[in-house]
């Protein structure tokens, strides 16, 4: 296990600018991965009005190792919704001035359709704020369930995201309430279903995985059709989780960046901070050219 980070993760301290965006945010009762996950940019893109909603609660039904998100213990029983959610966050969507949007989940697989209604109708309310808003959906897999994809695409979304997160070969490992077929399949259905989408994963590096694996999981997110591709370093969000590998140096990220490009991704995003939605707005203008 290892225990000290490298020299490129000191940040800074969130300036009071992000300090009353995270309170603002609190103020209106809602979650962010960002803060659910210990992102280490949260100072940062608070700054600069970035951040990742988090829908549907703080307590996940899958038990993935590497994740700081908090367990539901008991899956016998589902989690009530707070209906009233998708209202609040159009509202701080509309009081923090946002034109892009990300919006993500805990897994609900107690839930019929996984959740996708509640994220439909989120993004249904922040186009009714303004229509320009770009939103991008960062999902779970909802075990490739062709309907609930369905009613998250007919939401109009400008970008939907699911991550493979790691490489096949340590998913019963890592993941073992996930499968990396499931999740392929997923990115597949969405490009089935509307070929002009704009489709994005991403992967943590630092797992035990090699250079040939990370290079076979970027061919099957492209033989896929997926247009962005996100790569970081996984930090342990305590001595209780997953421990990191390794730390893999800015050459090896640069080089995964230009091979991505080679690949054909439309926009790639690569580098020790990096995290699925760091810098969204700008990979999706990339990758849709606008």
């Amino acid at each position: 296990m290892i225990n000290r980070l490298p020299s490129w993760f000191k940040q800074e301290i969130p300036e009071e600018v992000a300090l009353s965006r995270m309170r603002l945010l609190s103020e209106f009762n809602l979650n962010t991965v960002c803060k659910q996950a210990k992102c280490p940019n949260q100072g940062l893109c608070f700054k600069n009005s970035r951040l990742t909603f988090m829908i549907m609660g703080d307590r996940c039904t899958r038990d993935c190792r590497f994740c700081a998100v908090n367990k539901t213990e008991n899956h016998s029983q589902p989690l009530p919704l707070d209906l009233e959610e998708p209202y609040r966050i159009a509202e701080a969507v509309k009081e923090l001035g946002l034109n892009y949007v990300v919006i993500t989940s805990v897994t609900r697989d107690d839930l019929e359709d996984g959740g996708a209604g509640i994220f439909a109708q989120t993004v249904e309310l922040i186009h009714a704020v303004n229509k320009e808003i770009k939103i991008e959906v960062l999902i779970p897999d909802f075990g490739a369930n062709f309907t609930s994809l369905q009613v998250i695409i007919n939401s109009a979304p400008s970008v939907i995201a699911h991550n493979i997160e790691t490489v096949r070969r340590l998913y019963e490992e890592l993941r073992p309430h996930s499968n990396y077929e499931v999740c392929l399949e997923v990115l597949r259905k969405i490009k089935e279903i509307k070929p002009s989408l704009i489709t994005k994963s991403s992967l943590m590096l630092g797992l035990g995985e090699t250079e040939a694996e990370v290079v076979n999981t970027m061919d099957d997110l492209r033989f896929l059709g997926c247009d962005i591709l996100t790569l970081g370093q996984y930090l342990a969000p305590s001595v209780g989780h997953y421990p990191v590998k390794e730390f893999v140096d800015v050459e090896r990220f640069q080089k995964y960046c230009q091979l991505g490009r080679t690949l054909g991704f439309k926009a790639v995003l690569s580098g020790p901070l990096v995290r699925s939605s760091y810098q969204a707005e700008k990979v999706f203008r990339e990758a849709a050219h606008v």
